[in-house]
């Protein structure tokens, strides 16, 4: 029993020390897959350090980790140093972030086959033995749902608050209830960002006045408002995106777009509401 109390202090020591040099932890969350959740991430987190951030991304989505092929980054060699005897791992730096993701430490052809304690180790290891120096931010892109990484994150590390993704659907809405209950939880108590509505409406460019709702209309900005939440923005369904995603350069780079503008505007709110 006394060495377990003092693993437990231990890892308590080590998850404190590591975060002692970044001042906001926020997690990007979403009840269910396919809803752009690190999408959001990666361009929330590009948007922040264009505004002069010093922003890491990391990448816990252990079961579909998509941060490596958003910053085409999937064929790089991870590298670690020496630190007092104990082994850390490098980030790798893309667009003035630095990135660590669960996607280079395990096979990307096969289905990872982990039992909550696994999950939680690892997601452990990502986060404290990782190199991050001095942080304003480190955006966490979770798995989606609430399972043993979002308790983990929850219980253990200092987490600012949690922003939401999802899309207009009702069946994404339902999902996403549950998973803000979750960090509302008595025992959690987590501060809620509030809810980003993606793939909120599609406009064709040779028609940027118009909006068509292709997933129903407003079902994030109905879900805010029963949650006492706030509707953060609504970002546009778009080619851009999925061509900037699949190309390694988050939309939230072109300045001018529709898309970017919105993440820009996210992003300030993210941080008028952190500081």
């Amino acid at each position: 029993m006394a060495n377990i109390f003092e693993q437990r202090k231990e890892k308590e020591e080590r998850i404190v020390s590591s975060m002692r040099h970044i001042k906001h932890l926020i997690a990007v969350g979403s009840g269910k897959g396919g809803v752009g959740k690190s999408t959001v991430s990666a361009n929330l987190a590009v948007a922040l350090a264009q505004k002069g951030y010093k922003v890491g991304l990391a990448d816990a989505d252990i079961y579909g980790p998509s941060i490596p092929t958003l910053f085409n980054i999937e064929e790089e060699n991870v590298l670690g140093t020496e630190i007092n005897g104990q082994t850390y791992i490098v980030p790798f730096e893309r667009f003035g972030i630095k990135l660590m993701s669960i996607g280079f430490f395990v096979d990307k052809d096969k289905p990872l086959l982990w039992r909550g304690p696994m999950a939680s180790n690892t997601l452990n290891q990502l986060i404290v033995e990782t190199i991050w120096g001095d942080l304003d931010y480190l955006i966490i892109d979770t798995p989606p749902g609430t399972g043993d990484i979002q308790l983990t994150l929850a219980q253990d590390f200092p987490l600012s608050s949690v922003l939401f993704v999802c899309t207009p659907q009702q069946l994404a809405v339902a999902d996403v209830r549950r998973a803000v209950n979750m960090y509302h939880n008595d025992k959690l108590q987590v501060p809620i960002l509030g809810l980003v509505e993606n793939m909120a409406y599609f406009t064709p460019k040779e028609l940027p006045n118009n909006k068509y709702y292709i997933f129903g209309k407003d079902g994030a900005k109905q879900l805010a408002e029963e949650l006492h939440l706030d509707l953060l923005v609504q970002i546009p369904i778009s080619e851009n995106v999925s061509l900037t995603n699949d190309s390694g350069n988050p939309i939230a780079l072109d300045y001018d777009s529709i898309e970017g503008k919105t993440f820009a505007e996210l992003a300030t709110i993210v941080s008028n509401r952190s500081n």
